[in-house]
């Protein structure tokens, strides 16, 4: 006969009150929106914030490329230098140009090509698609593409221009037509993406808009004006401001299209991004391009806000009336 000691229950769970519990919850209600955003915000803070803050940094000191280790202070020595010299200013005009040259028209087409796809007609989703891919495709093909076409002896463009009597036309050494030929590239490319962006807000507008226009015999054209244009106001607002970003940091057009980080022989294309990587990695002054690299961003700044200040403006006006 053996004995077996007898089997103890384990101690039951201290069970935490229900305010506790309460509390715990309402504690979690409130941080984990901030735990589900801190990933983007650990990243942006790595890879946003920190190089901003550099760049201002290393903005204020002489820094070359082949010893990054040896800072001179300068202050603001480095702006003064580049506002004073000319071709900071011309890059800064040629990229105001050149921006204007491929976002009015770039818009423009995009809007029309947008109205025409709000319609019901044939093949409407593969057309949809369609328009989308100059945008898929890469910067560096498609500009290499266009240089070919417009070569000065021997390019398609040119070749069209001869059958109607035109002279060939020097497409990257006359300062108009090399800036035609970059902002040509830029259309190609976004036109489509800014369409899709016009044919999802006209979607959103009610259709009820267009059947009350109908029925007071309004046309297509005056429910175009008088309907799409003003539901389509926000979305205009971004696509302007995006493509004058976009515009503000244009590079690899100009770039590819002769291979020279100069923006041609007498500088005639050169943009502001195509000036700071000249500066940077050109003439390796690291300090000059950080400091060109923050004028850019404040140049971006100052026309955000003069495109958010008109669009507020404009929207108080007509609440008032």
């Amino acid at each position: 006969m053996t004995l077996t000691a007898s089997e103890t229950p384990a101690p039951p769970r201290p069970v935490p009150p229900p305010a506790r519990r309460a509390s715990a919850r309402r504690a979690w209600q409130t941080f984990s929106p901030y735990a589900y955003l801190a990933p983007f915000f650990t990243l942006f803070a790595a890879f946003g914030l920190f190089p901003l803050i550099y760049t201002a940094f290393v903005s204020l000191y002489r820094v070359e490329l082949q010893t990054p280790g040896d800072m001179e202070w300068r202050g603001l020595g480095n702006y003064t230098a580049l506002f004073g010299d000319e071709y900071f200013w011309l890059s800064l005009r040629n990229t105001f140009t050149i921006g204007v040259l491929s976002t009015v028209p770039q818009l423009v087409m995009a809007l029309g090509l947008a109205h025409l796809l709000n319609y019901r007609m044939r093949g409407r989703t593969f057309l949809r698609t369609a328009v989308l891919l100059p945008y898929a495709t890469s910067v560096a093909a498609a500009t290499l593409v266009f240089a070919q076409l417009f070569g000065r002896d021997f390019g398609l463009i040119n070749y069209a221009l001869g059958l109607i009597g035109i002279d060939p036309v020097d497409w990257q050494n006359g300062t108009v037509a090399s800036q035609i030929a970059v902002s040509t590239v830029v259309i190609w490319r976004w036109t489509g993406y800014n369409a899709l962006i016009y044919l999802a807000g006209m979607q959103s507008i009610p259709h009820e808009l267009y059947e009350a226009a109908a029925m007071d015999g309004a046309s297509r054209w005056r429910q175009f004006f008088h309907v799409t244009l003003p539901g389509l106001r926000p979305t205009i607002l971004f696509t302007v401001i995006v493509s004058t970003i976009g515009a503000t940091q244009l590079f690899g057009e100009p770039l590819l299209l002769e291979g020279s980080i100069s923006g041609g022989i007498s500088h005639q294309y050169q943009t502001l991004g195509l000036y700071m990587y000249e500066q940077g990695w050109g003439f390796f002054h690291l300090g000059r391009a950080a400091a060109i690299a923050w004028v850019m961003f404040l140049l971006i700044v100052v026309v955000v806000g003069a495109n958010a200040l008109i669009a507020r403006r404009r929207s108080r006006k007509e609440a008032g009336r």
